[in-house]
């Protein structure tokens, strides 16, 4: 099952931290509900994202392409290496992790 139209429909009608700095931040907050990270997220990034995430308990979820194609996906002309979902407006992501 593919988790592209779940992503894109959070961005869209939801709230999203785009980014692995932003997405760190909201997971530090306590706001990130679920984490995304591209399958070529750069290694510093995704450490920092797991240790945080394990700290307050927030599923991290592997997207299985690169970052060009979570750009993509979220509607954005550069490279994504992390989103945050803060709300997942009408999108279903939660539910599937």
């Amino acid at each position: 099952m593919s988790i592209n139209q779940p992503i894109a429909s959070a961005v869209a009608t939801g709230k999203c931290a785009i980014g692995a700095k932003s997405s760190i931040d909201t997971i530090k907050n306590g706001e990130a509900k679920l984490v995304v990270v591209a399958a070529n997220c750069p290694q510093d990034a995704l450490e920092d994202i797991m240790r945080y995430a394990e700290l307050v308990q927030v599923k991290v979820v592997t997207f299985e392409g690169t970052s060009w194609d979570l750009g993509e996906v979220v509607g954005k002309p550069f490279m994504v290496s992390a989103i945050a979902i803060i709300e997942p407006g009408d999108s279903k992501i939660l539910k599937m992790f």
